[in-house]
Parts: C-alpha cells; sequence; structure tokens
C-alpha cells in the first residue's frame, strides 16, 4: 500500500501566511516551521544549560515542524479570524485537530504513535509545547521585523502586539527572554554586518 503522508506534508511550501498583510517578500509554512522548530530547539537548549531543566530538545524541534501541519488541510487562518472571540478559538482548534487526524491517518499504523505525539500536546512534553508556541511567536516577530526593515509599515502593529505577547512570554519562560536578548537583534543585521 502507498501512504500519502510525506507528500501531504511537502505540500507546506505551497501554504502562504500572512494572507491579510501587504508583504515584501512572502514567507510559506515550510520556511515558517523550520524556523519554528530551529528556535524551539534553542529555546529547549537554553533552558537545559542555563536553568538546569531536562527538556528534549529534539522532540521539540519535531513539534516545531509539524506545529502548524494542519494548514495543509484548513489554510494558514488569519489571526484576526482566528482568535475573533472564544468560540470562534475553540471551533478552529476542533478543526485544526480533526487536520491533524486526517494527517496522521496517512501514515501505516505501525508508525502513527510516533507522530501523534508531535501533532496533540501531551503531559510528558507540556513545556516543550509551550516553547514551541513561543518559538511560533518569536518567528512572527522576526518576519514583522524583517518587513519593517524594508520599510514595509504594514508590518508595525502586527510587530508590537507580538512583541508584547513575547514579553509577556519572557516571564514564565525565561528561555524566551534569554533568546530575544541574546539573538533577536541579530535579525536587524544586514549581512556584511553579520559576516
Amino acid at each position: 500500500m502507498e501512504y500519502n503522508f510525506f507528500a501531504t506534508i511537502a505540500r507546506t511550501k505551497y501554504i502562504e501566511r500572512w494572507a491579510l498583510m501587504r508583504n515584501t517578500r512572502q514567507e510559506n509554512l515550510s520556511e515558517h516551521s523550520m524556523e519554528v522548530s530551529m528556535i524551539a530547539h534553542a529555546l529547549c537548549v537554553i533552558g537545559n544549560v542555563r536553568y538546569d531543566k531536562k527538556l528534549n530538545e529534539e522532540k521539540a524541534a519535531l513539534m516545531g515542524i509539524y506545529h502548524d501541519a494542519s494548514e495543509i488541510i484548513t489554510g494558514d487562518m488569519p489571526t484576526p479570524i482566528k482568535y475573533y472571540n472564544k468560540d470562534m478559538k475553540e471551533t478552529f482548534k476542533i478543526i485544526e485537530n480533526e487536520a491533524n487526524k486526517t494527517l496522521l491517518n496517512q501514515l501505516p499504523e505501525d508508525m502513527k504513535p510516533y507522530y501523534e505525539k508531535l501533532f496533540f500536546k501531551s503531559e510528558e512534553y507540556a513545556y516543550e509545547w509551550k516553547l514551541v508556541k513561543a518559538a511560533d511567536k518569536i518567528s512572527a516577530l522576526i518576519k514583522c521585523m524583517e518587513e519593517e526593515k524594508t520599510g514595509n509599515r504594514e508590518f508595525v502593529k502586527a510587530r508590537e502586539t507580538i512583541s508584547a505577547t513575547v514579553d509577556r512570554l519572557a516571564e514564565d519562560m525565561p528561555e524566551v527572554g534569554d533568546f530575544v536578548r541574546d539573538f533577536l537583534g541579530a535579525y536587524n543585521k544586514t549581512l556584511d554586518e553579520l559576516n
């Protein structure tokens, strides 16, 4: 039997983010997922190295890769719609869960248990899931910074809102504050300045 899971996941490159915003450069879900994965991994490493936590950085990186996979089915729902009110948020969470189940059903039965942990939150990796969510916000903040750097003012309000969210996350997760302090500023540098 032939299974469609990986071919379907590969379609993340066709899902464009920030649909309601004028972008100087489009960002697709594949790019975003890679960035979230990288940042989630770093947040766990910071937690382990600096705060003596026992986080599974590899699991967090994998969670980051698949964190928005449901959007292959649902599309990237704009934030103002997705979070319009409590009912809308809960309804969309149900839709995302159903989309994730649909994706997982494209795997052979013997592989599903390994991937379910990457698609659905569990107590075992509760803190890693929080860090993936924080990495998602940091990635969105980076996108806003990149757009602003090109002179695109379309992302100014989004940056302010997301920056405030990241600051709140840092109050409970010191890894987030450390990442922002140690790494975020470099995203404003030119290639020559990075080198």
